[in-house]
C-alpha cells in the first residue's frame, strides 16, 4: 500500500516506522498540504494517515477527501468541524475514518466505560476523570478524555457535560464532569475514570 502521512512529528514518525516494517510504501510525509511534493504524488496515494495539530486537520481532511484520497485521521481538538467534514466526504462519495485514540486497549476501556456509565445510578457516584501526556500535547483535555464524558454524559440525565478543571479547584459543578489533565515528560498517555461512591 502507498501511505501519505500528513502530521510528521513523533505519531508521523511512528506510523512510517510501522508501515515500512510491514511492508508498505511510504510516499509523502509532510507537516504541511501546501507542499509541491504533495502535488506530485497525489495520484500514488492510496490512504492518507493525518495526525497533524487541531488548526490545520479539518483543511488536511478536506483536501484529501477533494482529491478522493481515503484518509484515515487521530488528530483530536478539531471536533466542531466533524459534522461539515462528514457531509463533505458524502458529498466527495469518499473514505474518512476517525477516532480519538486507535490504541486496542483504550477502545476496550471505551466500551468498559459505557457498560459502568449506563448501570451505576449516577446520584449516588461522584465521577473523576484524569489523563496525563507528554508536555508536547497540543490539545487539553485530550481528545480520548473528552470522547470518555461524553460517553458518561449521553448515559445519564444528571450529568449535562465535562469541564477542564486544574488541581488548585476545589469546587465542582453537580452536572458537570470534571477533567483533570497534566503534562509530564515522557509520559506517553494514561486516562484514569473515578467512579466515588
Amino acid at each position: 500500500m502507498n501511505i501519505g502521512i500528513l502530521g510528521y512529528g513523533k505519531m508521523g514518525k511512528s506510523i512510517e516506522k510501522i508501515g515500512i516494517n510491514r511492508g508498505h510504501n511510504i510516499v509523502f510525509k509532510s507537516n504541511n498540504i501546501n507542499n509541491t511534493q504533495l502535488d506530485n504524488s497525489l495520484d500514488k496515494i492510496d490512504v492518507m494517515i493525518e495526525f497533524s495539530n487541531p488548526l490545520c486537520a479539518f483543511h488536511n481532511i478536506a483536501f484529501c477527501l477533494d482529491n478522493h484520497i481515503p484518509v484515515v485521521s487521530g488528530t483530536t481538538g478539531w471536533l466542531d468541524k466533524l459534522i461539515e467534514t462528514q457531509e463533505l466526504c458524502a458529498i466527495n462519495n469518499g473514505s474518512f475514518v476517525y477516532s480519538t485514540n486507535f490504541s486496542v486497549g483504550m477502545n476496550i476501556m471505551f466500551m468498559i466505560n459505557d457498560l459502568t456509565s449506563k448501570i451505576i445510578n449516577h446520584t449516588q457516584y461522584h465521577i473523576d476523570i484524569q489523563e496525563t501526556h507528554h508536555i508536547a500535547k497540543k490539545d487539553t483535555p485530550s481528545g480520548t478524555a473528552i470522547t470518555i464524558a461524553n460517553t458518561i454524559c449521553a448515559n445519564t440525565n444528571k450529568l449535562k457535560s465535562w469541564e477542564s478543571i486544574n488541581m488548585k479547584i476545589q469546587t465542582r459543578k453537580a452536572d458537570k464532569i470534571p477533567i483533570l489533565s497534566k503534562r509530564v515528560e515522557g509520559n506517553t498517555g494514561e486516562h484514569h475514570v473515578k467512579y466515588i461512591s
